[in-house]
This record gives C-alpha cells, sequence and structure tokens, in this order.
C-alpha cells in the first residue's frame, strides 16, 4: 500500500520495471522534433506538459535524450527502441546520436517514406506518426 506518492507536474514517474516502448521520433531540419507511439497502428504525438507538440534545441544528442524523457514521463515506462524519421543527410549523424543515448535504434528512414506510412496524414506531422508505426511493427514483442 501507498501512502503516498511523488509526481513530476507533467507525467507519471517511469516505472524502470515495466517493459520499455518503442517510439518514432522526427528531427526536422532546424532540429526541430517530435516523439510518438503507435498501439494497434493508430499513432499519437506525445506533448509536453502544456501541450507542446514539437522541441526545438541545437544539439541532436540533447534533442533525443528531450524526446526520450517526453515519452517516458507521458508514458511511465522507459522508451527503449525508436524508428528515427530525418533527412537523408543527417541520418548517420542522428543515428549515433541515438545509440549514445541508449536508444536501440530499429530504423532511420528519411522523412518523407516516413510521411508515406502515416496512411494520408498530412503536413509536418505525418513523419513522426509513420515513424511510431514502423516502430510499433519492428519492436521486439513482450509476453
Amino acid at each position: 500500500m501507498k501512502l503516498f506518492q511523488i509526481e513530476e507536474p507533467d507525467g507519471a514517474p517511469v516505472d524502470a520495471d515495466a517493459p520499455g516502448v518503442a517510439v518514432g521520433i522526427d528531427i526536422a531540419p532546424g532540429n526541430v522534433g517530435r516523439v510518438a507511439i503507435a498501439v494497434g497502428g493508430n499513432a499519437e504525438i506525445l506533448p509536453d506538459g502544456d501541450g507542446t507538440r514539437t522541441l526545438s534545441l541545437a544539439l541532436h544528442r540533447d534533442l533525443l535524450l528531450a524526446l526520450r524523457g517526453r515519452a517516458e514521463k507521458q508514458l511511465a515506462r522507459p522508451v527503449t527502441h525508436a524508428v528515427i524519421a530525418v533527412d537523408e543527410a543527417d541520418a548517420a549523424a542522428i543515428a549515433a546520436a541515438a545509440v549514445a543515448t541508449g536508444i536501440v535504434v530499429l530504423g532511420v528512414i528519411p522523412r518523407a517514406d516516413a510521411a508515406a506510412l502515416a496512411g494520408g496524414a498530412a503536413g509536418e506531422e505525418a513523419a513522426v506518426l509513420g515513424a511510431a508505426m514502423r516502430a510499433e511493427d519492428l519492436a521486439p514483442k513482450t509476453e
């Protein structure tokens, strides 16, 4: 029985014993990032506590850590795997940065290809939704 529990104001504490989750991450030009999760083929962008769906940071590794942290707060589970949508010119650098954060990279795909996976979603958010759908498909299955 818990007598009390301290929580961050914008999400539940991460349960380190919970199974890890795979997310989709989109790194757009200008180091603007989004993170999403898909369940049953339905993808949703994870906002921060203020409802902001995008994040801008100057350094690739810091951006990935911030997006991972956002997802972990929203889901109360550790983020262990990701599919990352990026411009092709940035693919190698972003993949290396993701590995440095401890995220298992399931794939790095061009933003246009990820957007096409989103099944008709339009706009800047299509790439992250498609990446999340691919992450759901490629993630290790837990029992």
